[in-house]
């Protein structure tokens, strides 16, 4: 007699779906997929939509005007980024909404533990504009450099 409160137990749980682990995965996005298979070490990535789709271009250097033809980025892929992604060994990338070598202007970083965002459309630059279809250059800098101002 002892079993069937046990068995009446399983049931009911089974029943709310909690007698079996139900398992939480999910497809990889085009972002983590972008990072694990497609990514090279000491690159940083722009793309023209969100979650790392429509690549416009990656750079292991600094880039002081994506919009002048010089550098690995081009006139096409100026203020159109939506998602970043930094596969670095060492540094951070600092990007700007602004351009030329005195890197003033509002920034935001992505670090190398971060790794990518996804949707640019919530993150702001240090100036308080928005960062999404606003990025003009990139350098890399020190962790330090970054202050509090990371993408997410």
């Amino acid at each position: 007699m002892r079993k069937l409160p046990a068995v009446l137990t399983v049931m009911a749980m089974a029943a709310l779906g909690t007698a079996f682990p139900v398992s939480t995965a999910h497809a990889a996005s085009a972002c983590d997929n972008a990072w694990e298979d497609g990514a090279t070490p000491t690159y940083m990535y722009a793309y023209d939509g969100t979650s790392c789709t429509g690549f416009l271009g990656k750079d292991d250097g600094w880039d002081s005007n994506w919009g002048d033809g010089i550098g690995d980025y081009r006139a096409s892929a100026t203020n159109k980024a939506s998602s970043i992604l930094n596969k670095g060994t060492q540094l951070e990338v600092q990007f700007f909404n602004g351009t030329g070598t005195g890197w003033t202007g509002g920034y935001i970083c992505l670090s190398r533990n971060e790794g990518f965002a996804s949707n640019l459309a919530d993150d702001k630059f240090s100036s308080g504009a928005t960062v999404n279809n606003a990025i003009s250059s990139h350098r890399w800098v020190v962790y330090t450099a970054c202050g509090n101002n990371w993408a997410e």
